[in-house]
């Protein structure tokens, strides 16, 4: 059996384990989008400029090829998806599928 070695467990004053900490990345990853997390990241990204589609986009390291290839459409329809302030509910839902998102994830 291979042991993970990148956690600590941290006994409690009955000398039982209390509490266990797990490195921030895997944290993130395994919690964010069951508990509608939104990356600092992304948050930053928005605040620069970016629409909160392009920002989570960005922030997985997908193009926008790759994004419209999950969602069936051209990159250019994308494209035009992406760059709006205000997507209709049926696409932002769609975009969130392709994302692996919530689509309330892409609404703030």
């Amino acid at each position: 059996m291979n042991a993970r070695t990148n956690i600590q467990v941290i006994n409690g004053p009955d000398g039982k384990p209390a509490y266990v900490v797990i490195p921030y990345a895997e944290y993130v990853s395994e919690h964010s989008a069951e508990r509608g997390l939104i990356p600092h990241e992304v948050v930053s990204l928005t605040v620069d400029g970016a629409t909160p589609v392009r920002a989570w986009r960005e922030h997985l390291g997908l193009t926008q090829v790759e994004v419209a290839a999950r969602m069936g459409i051209s990159q250019s329809a994308y494209a035009q998806q992406e760059g709006s302030d205000r997507l209709r509910k049926a696409s932002r839902e769609k975009i969130a599928t392709a994302l692996g998102i919530t689509a309330a994830q892409l609404d703030f």
